[in-house]
């Protein structure tokens, strides 16, 4: 009886002590919000936290609705939803991936990643393709048929012309097997492995990936080439232009080029003539692209940029599968450091054939740490007696099976023959033809591994708490999205009258500003504004018939627009004073405009269908504010200022 008391004295005494260092900070309808977590979401929404009363507050507005919305879909059962339930699985799958691989291993993975991307492999190849689930008889045909090609290799018969007689690789046809230069994560993992671990010169053991068995010839190695930093001007060409459409574009190009090498402005020659809309009005800028980034241009883009020897430089007009470009290097820097890609590496990892690697050591060790036992192994012999060729067809069932017996143990939960069973039945497609021993030691082995990471999965809330917390931010998230999507979003954009309502009693607040109704002719000099201008007197002369007339000596003449335009608005407008008819030249930036007038609008209420984006995002604004005010009555809110108004200490 007295250790029952000190027991109960000692967990009261934890107890106290819990509370003192994690505080209750907040109650939203009576569920309690303790000290570390609201820290920790509001530590992640506020890099550079303040804790002064009025920051404090401000946060706890924001904090508080959310958590309204989110208990509103709850007691609405959207968590119940099959869909949401689904969303929240695949986002669990995701988050859970890296706790379930070795992280020594996982490290070594992440080293040699980074190793190899700092240097490019130039191989050719020959491949023999076979299905993953073809036949032995079938994988032993490819095998030998490609054994054959590699010895006549070894007797000394060309790689590049054997390549094109023989490879099931289309390309190798015009390439003779080269793939060119790749580095990590661009070939799938096998082919990676042999591409780096073959000597410069030497050909590669038979290798098997999902396209069949390859081999490769190493023909060059060379480090990187670095991260690089680039501008474009591109004249745009459909791959269904006329021929008469890429001689025009050429001509344009080479016009640009003219004016570059004549020592044009590279900025302002994008912004006025590169079809690129991404990047003309950023002087042609494009993001980085090359070794170890996200972004990728078509090898004939990088191939010339790469050329470019100094930060300015810029090249000849080269043709891609888009149209004609001239390409300025901005500067060219070595792959980024291993701290600063070791995020994105171990995402790559993760999608990886590789990660097969780390957990297979991490299934080792979570069999010691859960005291994984086999003794029941035995019990799979009736399998072996069993098991037939109906099996690899899915008619196979072990009706006949009577007994359950434990094949294996793991954490003291025992694993049993119609567990087993049910794995074989739900697990026999995709899978080569073996011999019954070995089919059923192979089924084995993958059920043991499948059912440890099951059973290290179902623990990862439990031995990781940022893990949990990471999964009740989706939690949230997936609730809060779904219930303001049916609360507002598309309230506002289903409420036809609701939203036409809304806008009769506010709009006044959609005004266009002072517009014309006009043509404007940008033109390239005074000379040529001149001209425009006395062509355009004659009202029979279309914008058409003037651009022909114009450009016929040069595409970079002139740029016509039509359309209603606010007056200020536009820089090419702002400040003029225009009236109805052709309006006296003036120049703007360099270019020379001519603008003629077919109506002048004063300042008017948009129409709905005008401005329905901002009036639709404005109603949205309105039904949530309106919808948070029922919330507020109907939900509680309690703050325990001594602990909320003193988080940094």
């Amino acid at each position: 009886m007295k250790n029952y008391f000190l027991f109960i004295g000692i967990l009261f005494i934890n107890c106290i002590a819990t509370a003192q260092n994690d505080p209750i900070v907040l109650e939203i309808n009576n569920k309690p919000i303790l000290k570390s977590e609201f820290l920790q979401i509001y530590l992640k929404n506020n890099p550079h936290p303040k804790y002064d009363k009025q920051s404090i507050n401000d946060y706890l507005e924001l904090y508080k609705k959310f958590k309204y919305k989110v208990s509103e879909a709850e007691a609405l059962g959207y968590d119940t939803i099959p869909k949401l339930q689904k969303e929240l699985q695949g986002y669990r799958k995701t988050l859970a991936s890296p706790y379930l691989v070795d992280k020594v291993e996982n490290q070594k993975l992440i080293e040699e990643a980074y190793k190899r991307l700092n240097t490019e492999i130039r191989a050719a190849h020959i491949l023999i393709k076979v299905d993953m689930n073809a036949s032995p008889t079938d994988t032993l045909v490819a095998y030998n048929k490609l054994l054959a090609i590699k010895k006549q290799i070894e007797n000394g018969e060309d790689f590049g012309l054997l390549a094109k007689e023989k490879s099931d690789d289309p390309s190798s046809e015009y390439n003779s097997g080269d793939l060119g230069y790749f580095t990590a994560f661009q070939m799938v993992f096998p082919f990676e492995e042999a591409a780096y671990n073959t000597p410069t010169g030497k050909i590669s053991n038979i290798i098997r990936t999902r396209f069949g068995y390859h081999i490769l010839k190493v023909i060059d190695q060379r480090p990187a080439r670095g991260i690089m930093k680039a501008a474009h001007i591109m004249v745009a060409v459909k791959k269904t232009a006329s021929n008469d459409d890429i001689e025009s574009a050429r001509k344009k190009i080479n016009e640009i080029y003219t004016k570059l090498k004549n020592g044009d402005n590279f900025d302002e020659l994008a912004s006025n003539f590169s079809d690129d809309p991404g990047s003309a009005d950023k002087g042609g800028k494009l993001p980085e692209f090359g070794s170890g980034t996200n972004t990728r241009m078509v090898p004939e883009f990088e191939e010339a940029a790469f050329k470019l020897k100094e930060n300015g430089e810029f090249s000849n007009p080269i043709q891609t599968d888009y149209g004609f470009h001239i390409i300025k290097r901005i500067n060219l820097s070595p792959i980024s450091s291993f701290e600063s890609m070791k995020k994105e590496l171990q995402s790559k990892i993760n999608r990886d054939d590789r990660v097969n690697k780390t957990q297979t050591v991490l299934i080792e060790k979570l069999k010691k740490e859960y005291n994984f036992n086999e003794k029941g192994i035995k019990n799979t012999k009736w399998f072996v007696k069993n098991i037939d060729s109906n099996y690899y067809l899915g008619k196979w069932n072990y009706n006949n099976l009577k007994s359950d017996k434990t094949i294996f143990t793991l954490n003291n939960i025992s694993y049993t023959q119609k567990q087993f069973a049910n794995y074989l039945v739900n697990n026999y497609r995709n899978l080569n033809r073996k011999k019954a021993k070995e089919l059923i030691n192979y089924q084995y082995q993958n059920w043991v591994k499948t059912e440890i990471i099951k059973f290290e999965d179902s623990r990862l809330e439990t031995k990781y708490p940022e893990f949990k917390s990471l999964m009740q931010e989706y939690h949230d998230g997936v609730l809060l999205y779904e219930i303001m999507t049916d609360k507002v979003w598309n309230k506002a954009s289903k409420d036809t009258i609701g939203l036409k309502n809304f806008y009769e009693n506010n709009k006044n607040n959609y005004m266009w500003k002072d517009r014309i109704d006009a043509t404007i002719y940008e033109c390239l000099d005074n000379k040529i504004a001149l001209n425009v201008s006395k062509m355009i007197k004659n009202d029979t002369i279309t914008s058409k018939h003037v651009i022909d007339k114009i450009n016929a000596t040069s595409e970079l003449n002139l740029k016509v627009k039509m359309n209603k335009f606010e007056i200020s608005e536009n820089a090419f407008l702002n400040g003029k004073t225009f009236k109805k008819g052709i309006n006296p030249i003036y120049s703007f930036g360099g270019k020379y405009y001519v603008v003629k007038v077919s109506a002048l609008i004063p300042s008017t209420p948009k129409q709905l269908n005008e401005a329905k984006g901002i009036i639709t995002s404005d109603y949205q604004n309105y039904l949530e504010k309106i919808w948070i005010d029922e919330l507020n009555k109907k939900y509680t809110f309690k703050i325990n200022e001594s602990i909320i108004y003193s988080l940094d200490k």
